[in-house]
């Protein structure tokens, strides 16, 4: 697979909790020199890095990150200031209590209540992967792809496990047509991306392609 092809599916992402702006912004300059598909930052940057990119990249953020938790009308406002800051993309973490619980119904009035406040931005739902039992990742998938989302994701990369190759899968035989597909952490090698994007991923959240390319 090509290489740019690659690139361009790819949201390069720093999240970590003590990330500088120096820091954003070498991602930043990365993104747009590579041609990333986004990048991927903590939502207190993105109307600084929106200045600094204006059209030449999209900025995603993420809301309710990492743990899902936060009530539905704290997810809601954190969307509608990221996209007044300038965000183009929303990945958003489900309550992933609601879904052990069964709550189907809240999780999805959640995700469409989100993805109004995105209004008309992408969203990408995190449903946490390593957490969820096979049965509970499809029937997220069913949700997802019920829901006004865009996409549904693996992971957050700051719980106990990234995007697996069986999940993506997993997630391609149980989304509905028009409900794209998302894998992040843990994804750590040309062939790892080429692999997730043959099964079916159209983003990849990761921050080492970027990284092993240059060094190409």
């Amino acid at each position: 697979m090509d290489i740019q092809t690659i690139l361009s599916k790819v949201d390069h992402t720093l999240l970590a909790q003590g990330a500088t702006w120096d820091e954003i912004k070498a991602l930043l300059d990365d993104g747009m020199k590579y041609h990333t598909a986004s990048c991927c930052i903590p939502a207190s940057y993105v109307k600084r890095a929106k200045e600094y990119v204006g059209d030449n990249l999209a900025i995603c953020t993420v809301i309710g990150f990492p743990n899902g938790y936060s009530t539905c009308a704290v997810k809601c406002f954190e969307t509608e200031d990221a996209v007044a800051n300038g965000a183009d993309e929303i990945d958003m973490v489900i309550n992933i209590g609601d879904l052990k619980d069964k709550h189907y119904d809240a999780i999805l009035a959640e995700i469409n209540a989100v993805k109004k406040a995105c209004h008309g931005k992408l969203l990408k739902v995190i449903i946490e992967t390593c957490l969820l039992t096979d049965e509970e990742k499809i029937k997220m998938c069913e949700i997802v792809s019920e829901s006004d989302a865009d996409y549904i994701k693996t992971s957050t990369g700051f719980s106990t496990g990234g995007a697996t190759k069986e999940d993506v899968k997993l997630f391609a035989e149980h989304v509905k047509p028009g409900t794209l597909i998302k894998a992040a952490g843990g994804i750590s090698s040309i062939q790892d991306a080429e692999d997730f994007i043959n099964l079916g991923a159209s983003r990849l959240g990761t921050s080492r392609i970027v990284k092993i390319v240059k060094q190409m």
